[in-house]
């Protein structure tokens, strides 16, 4: 049904272009120019004669000149075949699917075993293009009435990622909310075929590398597990990255086992550590209470071991806080 969903909404879109019509030349004129170049007929050459006059009327009677357009009649629809979508969104799924059986033969992610164990560092993440970018969502409090606004495009030369936008702590008027002022940016949660979740695997590392250029703003970097049940959907874990702000760049390093546990944006007394083998995405937001500009570069997000440290959770938990860690 997703599937049939996907491609009405596309018919919609299609059907609904702006057609020529007789009550709007113009709009004919530009949407033949701007649809295919190859619609416009040839028009006929003036002679050698004609074409060394540089005479007033000349040039009038050019300009005068209207080009023959063969533009597709309102009435006629374009061809879209449903079948055909369907088949090759089919097609593409089982595609897809058999590659990750032949790399699940080879080793994980496709990689000799070996390989996957003896790493000790993995991009995750890098911007170099806008395919890049499309693995991200934006978001503000604009979703609840709220003034923020935030956007995401490519850096210079396209070897970074430019989150920007401007922050106000202006609460909504609808006479419900009392604050408001956050952005975020979420990296959206990995599919396998058939629109399958998939998670990250990150039990062999112990600390998230970024490198990031900002304007001295603290950021929160949120991590979520992939997970099915309802009552954990709101439920992330979290910890602080300061920006420096100026023109350098800056490597951030959060040990993993830094990250705290918190439920609709509020910390819990009971404490658990991050499952590094069920990640299913990552995000920063921006709520500082600062109204103004920002911005956040961001080159890469990574994974990496690091051996000094040895510490698996920076939390204490107690039998009345957490009872089920004392069982």
């Amino acid at each position: 049904m997703a599937l049939v969903h996907r491609f009405l909404n596309g018919a919609y879109i299609f059907g609904h272009c702006p057609k020529p019509s007789a009550s709007c030349p113009f709009l004919g004129t530009r949407f033949a120019d701007y649809c295919s170049s190859s619609l416009q007929k040839p028009v006929a050459a003036p002679n050698k004669t004609s074409s060394q006059r540089n005479s007033e009327g000349d040039l009038q009677g050019h300009h005068q000149r209207e080009v023959a357009l063969d533009i597709t009649s309102p009435e006629e629809k374009p061809e879209v075949s449903f079948d055909k979508a369907i088949k090759d969104e089919i097609k593409d799924h089982f595609r897809r699917l058999k590659d990750d059986l032949v790399n699940h033969w080879i080793g994980p992610e496709g990689r000799p075993l070996h390989e996957v164990l003896l790493e000790q560092a993995k991009v995750v993440w890098q911007f170099r293009g806008k395919e890049d970018l499309d693995k991200w969502i934006v978001t503000s409090d604009k979703t609840i009435g709220g003034r923020s606004e935030v956007f995401l495009k490519m850096g210079k030369n396209n070897q970074s990622a430019l989150l920007y936008g401007t922050l106000s702590s202006e609460a909504p008027k609808d006479g419900e909310s009392g604050r408001s002022g956050y952005c975020a940016m979420v990296a959206r949660s990995p599919r396998g075929p058939f629109e399958r979740k998939r998670a990250y695997d990150w039990s062999q590392f112990n600390t998230l590398y970024l490198r990031v250029r900002g304007d001295g703003r603290p950021w929160m970097v949120n991590i979520r597990e992939d997970t099915d049940i309802i009552q954990r959907k709101n439920q992330m874990y979290s910890y602080f990255m300061f920006t420096r702000g100026g023109p350098y760049w800056q490597e951030v390093k959060i040990p993993f086992s830094k990250f705290f546990f918190s439920n609709q944006g509020r910390i819990r007394d009971a404490q658990y550590q991050l499952l590094l083998d069920k990640i299913s995405s990552i995000g920063f937001t921006l709520a500082d209470k600062v109204d103004g500009p920002f911005f956040l570069e961001i080159d890469f997000i990574g994974v990496f071991t690091d051996p000094a440290h040895t510490e698996e959770f920076a939390y204490e938990n107690s039998p009345e806080l957490n009872p089920r860690l004392f069982k």
